[in-house]
């Protein structure tokens, strides 16, 4: 029987010593692990009244557009700064040794709308809380987040809970 970790690539020490880097590349690499996990998102979602899905940069595009196109829905994308063309909102957060922001065209979205939000893997929750709060300035509902994998040792999935967000996950890594 196949098992989404066993497709999970498990690196020590990267990108710096200490971190277990938790790399997707060898599911996406493998057709009926790539759809097992797809399917699975897809499983778990009420879509019924859901108008689209955002996926965020770049692995959450990955997973989101196959997840919208399963369910028949648009995606929208939550992209890093300087890549979306014309009329965009942004939202900054921190990073480890910075900051960063995400944008969303505002032609993309409509207010009202109904949105899933995904990404690959949620650690701290500092991109997922940006895209949350990105999508509720343009007037949007995020009625779920979904994630490939969680390191639930670092807190992002219960943040996004305690912003009012519901978040399903495949594959948790306690201990990270």
């Amino acid at each position: 029987m196949l098992t989404l970790e066993d497709h999970i690539r498990t690196i020590p020490d990267h990108p710096k010593p200490g971190i277990m880097f938790r790399d997707i590349t060898p599911l996406l690499a493998n057709r009926v692990a790539f759809n097992v996990a797809i399917d699975k998102m897809v499983s778990g979602v009420t879509y019924e009244g859901l108008d689209a899905v955002a996926g965020i940069d770049a692995r959450g595009f990955i997973f989101g557009a196959a997840v919208a196109s399963a369910l028949g829905l648009g995606f929208i994308p939550v992209r890093k700064k300087g890549k979306l063309p014309g009329k965009v909102i942004s939202e900054d957060y921190d990073l480890e040794y910075g900051k960063d922001s995400l944008e969303v065209s505002v032609d993309d979205v409509e207010a009202g709308q109904r949105v899933m939000l995904i990404d690959d893997l949620i650690a701290t929750g500092g991109t997922a809380l940006a895209a949350l709060k990105l999508l509720r300035r343009c007037e949007v509902e995020v009625v779920s987040a979904a994630f490939v994998v969680d390191l639930p040792d670092l807190g992002g999935a219960d943040k996004l809970k305690e912003a009012g967000c519901p978040v399903s996950v495949l594959i948790g890594y306690p201990g990270h």
